[in-house]
């Protein structure tokens, strides 16, 4: 009876953790189809930006940053920041209080693999198969021609490979329309698909013998100069029923992702010492693949997003992106790393009973919540002004006034 017991909690848990990762890759894959509130009541937030003068210095417009703040304050978010020429143009909230980056995490992935390559490519051979690296994948294995991918394969986001995925629920429907149900050749056919991710952690993890979360806090936050990161941050997503491959998740403050931002606006390198390997930060924009979408994530390479030459951001730009617009953008024109959080806990509270308890799809769920806020009596709430949901539009909205106070 007892293990009968056990067993029953761990089913449990285990289709608590689907249930969980179906709606967040479902909100981090859609955007919540670019969902809004009107009219959306300003908070009293406290600002710390250049003045006017030393704005312009910078390459910024005092009144378009004015503009940034006003709608910032509209929005939900939590901390954001902006960083040109080393010092601070703008920010508001607590910097050093780490939040959930969700999806962020691949492009800190990608970095671990920069800086192995740095140290000893030897350990981790890019174009080395996953059979000559000993990944397979179970309860469903592989097949012959899917275990000729490569760790690059992975990276790039090009197997081709359609395996169920832990944190991939809501993946399933774009990743069907783009992969198919047979096999694909390897590096032919791209897609956003957690599987990629998930393996490349099992394949970094196998080929250093080192955990993601040693890996990281002595390769990348240390030298780095990170202050509110520690190993603690990191955990596993993982749903065994699925896949044998965990998705490693982080928390971090904006002002740990600053540095980790500066680390690529300066090449891979911080102070003297040089930590990812010599051009891995240009094969970002010069090895990437349109994805077929259009603005912000019109271009994939090397697990971080480039957007669309119409957005007005500069030559050059990439952005890492997670679930409620988590945000770490480097645009080395402008000499400039910009950050945005939003603590998406409050929300997913409300969000996943809806998907969860009530049966609602996620798109379902999520205007619900959404048409709530915009209720007279519900605006002033604590949540609908400090925990809700930043919508795709509002998010888009902010680059573009961004893009306006350069220009």
């Amino acid at each position: 009876m007892r293990h009968m017991k056990a067993r029953r909690a761990i089913i449990y848990a285990l289709t608590f953790v689907a249930l969980v990762a179906a709606a967040l890759t479902y909100l981090v894959l859609t955007g919540e189809n670019g969902l809004s509130r009107p009219d959306a009541p300003a908070r009293s937030i406290d600002v710390t930006r250049f003045d006017y003068v030393t704005a312009k210095e910078h390459g910024w417009s005092s009144d378009g940053l004015d503009d940034i703040f006003v709608h910032v304050s509209t929005l939900s978010t939590d901390s954001f920041l902006i960083i040109t020429d080393g010092q601070v143009v703008g920010a508001f909230g607590d910097l050093s209080k780490p939040y959930s980056v969700h999806s962020i995490r691949k492009s800190f992935l990608s970095a671990l693999i920069g800086q192995q390559l740095h140290a000893d490519a030897s350990l981790l051979p890019l174009e080395a198969t996953l059979q000559e690296l000993g990944i397979d994948d179970s309860p469903v294995p592989l097949t012959e021609l899917q275990r000729q991918t490569t760790a690059k394969h992975l990276l790039r986001s090009v197997s081709g490979i359609n395996h169920p995925a832990a944190a991939s629920g809501g993946l399933h429907a774009e990743i069907d329309k783009r992969l198919g149900h047979s096999e694909n050749q390897p590096g032919t056919v791209w897609a956003y698909n957690n599987w990629d991710y998930n393996a490349l952690t099992t394949v970094f993890e196998s080929a250093t013998s080192t955990e993601i979360a040693e890996a990281f806090d002595l390769e990348i936050a240390q030298p780095v100069g990170m202050t509110d990161f520690d190993r603690s941050a990191v955990s596993y997503l993982a749903d065994p029923s699925l896949s044998e491959h965990r998705a490693a998740m982080f928390r971090m403050s904006a002002l740990d992702l600053a540095k980790f931002g500066a680390l690529y606006l300066n090449d891979g390198v911080s102070g003297d010492q040089t930590i990812l390997a010599n051009g891995w930060v240009g094969l970002i924009t010069e090895d990437f693949t349109e994805t077929g979408n259009d603005g912000l994530r019109w271009g994939h390479g090397y697990l971080w997003w480039i957007p669309e030459p119409g957005t007005g951001l500069p030559d050059g730009t990439f952005w890492a992106w997670g679930l409620g617009n988590q945000a770490l953008m480097v645009i080395p024109a402008w000499n400039t790393v910009i950050v945005h959080q939003s603590d998406t806990t409050e929300f997913l509270k409300r969000f996943l009973p809806l998907i969860g308890d009530e049966g609602m799809a996620g798109e379902e769920a999520l205007l619900q919540l959404i048409r709530a806020c915009r209720q007279k009596d519900a605006r002033e709430t604590e949540y609908c002004k400090e925990h809700r949901f930043v919508s795709r539009r509002e998010f888009d909205k902010l680059l573009s006034l961004i893009v306006s106070a350069r220009n």
